[in-house]
Protein backbone atom coordinates (compact mmCIF):
# COMPACT_ATOMS: atom_id res chain seq x y z
CA UNK A 1 0.00 0.00 0.00
CA UNK A 2 1.29 3.46 -0.93
CA UNK A 3 -0.35 6.41 0.83
CA UNK A 4 0.40 10.04 -0.02
CA UNK A 5 -0.61 12.61 2.61
CA UNK A 6 -0.68 16.16 1.23
CA UNK A 7 -1.20 19.36 3.18
CA UNK A 8 -0.05 22.88 3.79
CA UNK A 9 2.19 24.15 6.54
CA UNK A 10 0.87 23.26 10.02
CA UNK A 11 -2.11 21.45 8.50
CA UNK A 12 -1.57 18.31 10.60
CA UNK A 13 -0.39 16.16 7.69
CA UNK A 14 2.50 14.58 9.59
CA UNK A 15 0.32 13.60 12.55
CA UNK A 16 -2.24 11.99 10.25
CA UNK A 17 0.52 10.18 8.35
CA UNK A 18 1.89 8.89 11.67
CA UNK A 19 -1.53 7.49 12.62
CA UNK A 20 -1.84 5.79 9.22
CA UNK A 21 1.64 4.25 9.50
CA UNK A 22 0.93 3.04 13.05
CA UNK A 23 -2.21 1.25 11.83
CA UNK A 24 -0.25 -0.99 9.43
CA UNK A 25 1.13 -4.30 10.71
CA UNK A 26 4.76 -4.70 11.61
CA UNK A 27 7.60 -2.33 12.44
CA UNK A 28 7.64 1.30 11.31
CA UNK A 29 10.70 3.14 10.05
CA UNK A 30 10.47 6.92 10.06
CA UNK A 31 12.50 8.21 7.12
CA UNK A 32 13.49 11.82 7.79
CA UNK A 33 14.51 13.79 4.72
CA UNK A 34 15.70 16.90 6.55
CA UNK A 35 19.02 17.63 8.15
CA UNK A 36 18.70 19.92 11.15
CA UNK A 37 21.19 22.75 10.94
CA UNK A 38 21.53 25.93 12.96
CA UNK A 39 17.89 27.04 12.58
CA UNK A 40 16.44 26.96 16.10
CA UNK A 41 12.82 27.13 14.91
CA UNK A 42 13.31 24.21 12.53
CA UNK A 43 15.12 22.23 15.24
CA UNK A 44 12.13 22.78 17.56
CA UNK A 45 9.73 21.53 14.87
CA UNK A 46 11.83 18.41 14.34
CA UNK A 47 11.99 17.82 18.10
CA UNK A 48 8.18 17.99 18.29
CA UNK A 49 7.93 15.38 15.52
CA UNK A 50 10.42 13.13 17.33
CA UNK A 51 8.54 13.44 20.62
CA UNK A 52 5.31 12.18 19.00
CA UNK A 53 6.86 9.01 17.58
CA UNK A 54 6.35 5.73 19.43
CA UNK A 55 9.48 4.35 21.11
CA UNK A 56 9.51 1.27 18.88
CA UNK A 57 9.88 3.22 15.64
CA UNK A 58 13.30 3.33 14.02
CA UNK A 59 14.42 6.64 12.52
CA UNK A 60 16.67 6.91 9.48
CA UNK A 61 17.89 10.17 7.98
CA UNK A 62 17.83 10.02 4.19
CA UNK A 63 18.20 13.51 2.77
CA UNK A 64 19.82 12.28 -0.46
CA UNK A 65 19.12 8.81 -1.83
CA UNK A 66 15.57 8.30 -0.67
CA UNK A 67 14.85 5.52 -3.19
CA UNK A 68 17.80 3.44 -1.98
CA UNK A 69 16.77 3.96 1.63
CA UNK A 70 13.24 2.74 0.89
CA UNK A 71 14.58 -0.27 -1.02
CA UNK A 72 16.70 -1.24 2.01
CA UNK A 73 13.92 -0.73 4.56
CA UNK A 74 11.43 -3.44 5.50
CA UNK A 75 8.04 -3.10 7.13
CA UNK A 76 6.19 0.19 6.98
CA UNK A 77 8.14 3.27 5.93
CA UNK A 78 6.95 6.78 6.75
CA UNK A 79 8.72 9.43 4.64
CA UNK A 80 8.51 12.98 6.00
CA UNK A 81 8.72 14.90 3.69
CA UNK A 82 9.17 14.95 -0.07
CA UNK A 83 9.26 18.75 -0.07
CA UNK A 84 12.28 18.81 2.20
CA UNK A 85 13.86 16.05 0.08
CA UNK A 86 13.42 18.07 -3.13
CA UNK A 87 14.62 21.28 -1.46
CA UNK A 88 17.87 19.52 -0.54
CA UNK A 89 18.79 18.81 -4.17
CA UNK A 90 20.71 21.18 -6.42
CA UNK A 91 18.22 22.97 -8.68
CA UNK A 92 15.51 20.82 -7.04
CA UNK A 93 16.46 17.95 -9.36
CA UNK A 94 15.53 14.91 -7.27
CA UNK A 95 15.14 11.48 -8.87
CA UNK A 96 11.35 11.19 -8.60
CA UNK A 97 11.24 8.25 -11.03
CA UNK A 98 13.45 6.20 -8.68
CA UNK A 99 11.32 7.24 -5.71
CA UNK A 100 8.13 6.05 -7.44
CA UNK A 101 9.79 2.77 -8.45
CA UNK A 102 11.05 2.18 -4.91
CA UNK A 103 7.56 2.77 -3.51
CA UNK A 104 6.00 0.35 -6.00
CA UNK A 105 8.69 -2.32 -5.52
CA UNK A 106 8.75 -2.33 -1.69
CA UNK A 107 7.40 -5.32 0.19
CA UNK A 108 6.14 -3.09 2.99
CA UNK A 109 3.66 -0.24 3.11
CA UNK A 110 4.84 3.29 2.38
CA UNK A 111 3.35 6.51 3.71
CA UNK A 112 4.71 9.74 2.23
CA UNK A 113 4.13 13.25 3.56
CA UNK A 114 4.23 16.09 1.05
CA UNK A 115 3.59 19.80 1.15
CA UNK A 116 0.74 20.86 -1.11
CA UNK A 117 2.02 23.99 -2.78
CA UNK A 118 -0.78 24.40 -5.30
CA UNK A 119 -2.92 26.29 -2.77
CA UNK A 120 -0.20 28.76 -1.82
CA UNK A 121 0.55 32.28 -2.96
CA UNK A 122 2.43 32.42 -6.28
CA UNK A 123 6.13 32.72 -5.36
CA UNK A 124 7.59 36.12 -6.30
CA UNK A 125 11.09 34.75 -7.00
CA UNK A 126 12.48 32.49 -9.69
CA UNK A 127 13.87 30.03 -7.12
CA UNK A 128 10.51 29.91 -5.37
CA UNK A 129 8.69 29.17 -8.64
CA UNK A 130 11.19 26.44 -9.55
CA UNK A 131 10.69 24.80 -6.14
CA UNK A 132 6.90 24.93 -6.43
CA UNK A 133 7.09 23.46 -9.93
CA UNK A 134 9.43 20.64 -8.85
CA UNK A 135 7.37 19.74 -5.78
CA UNK A 136 4.08 19.96 -7.68
CA UNK A 137 5.44 17.61 -10.33
CA UNK A 138 6.71 15.21 -7.65
CA UNK A 139 3.31 15.25 -5.94
CA UNK A 140 1.51 14.43 -9.19
CA UNK A 141 3.88 11.58 -10.02
CA UNK A 142 3.76 10.03 -6.54
CA UNK A 143 -0.04 10.39 -6.49
CA UNK A 144 -0.16 8.47 -9.79
CA UNK A 145 1.42 5.39 -8.14
CA UNK A 146 -0.30 5.79 -4.76
CA UNK A 147 -3.16 3.56 -3.69
CA UNK A 148 -4.56 6.32 -1.49
CA UNK A 149 -4.11 10.10 -1.53
CA UNK A 150 -5.32 12.36 1.27
CA UNK A 151 -5.49 16.13 1.49
CA UNK A 152 -5.17 17.53 5.01
CA UNK A 153 -6.67 20.93 5.87
CA UNK A 154 -6.93 22.22 9.45
CA UNK A 155 -6.22 18.77 10.86
CA UNK A 156 -8.96 17.12 8.81
CA UNK A 157 -8.18 14.63 6.05
CA UNK A 158 -10.15 14.17 2.88
CA UNK A 159 -9.57 11.09 0.71
CA UNK A 160 -9.06 12.23 -2.86
CA UNK A 161 -10.66 10.07 -5.56
CA UNK A 162 -8.40 8.32 -8.08
CA UNK A 163 -7.63 10.18 -11.28
CA UNK A 164 -9.91 8.89 -14.00
CA UNK A 165 -8.82 11.16 -16.88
Amino acid sequence: MIVLVLGGTRSGKSEIAERIAAAFDGPVTYVATAVVGDDADFAARVAAHRARRPDGWQTIEAPDDLARCLAETSGTALVDSTGTWIAGHVDFCADVDSLCRACRDRDGDTVLVAEEVGLAVHPPTDVGRRFVDALGECNRRVAAVADRVLLVVAGRAVDLPPFTG
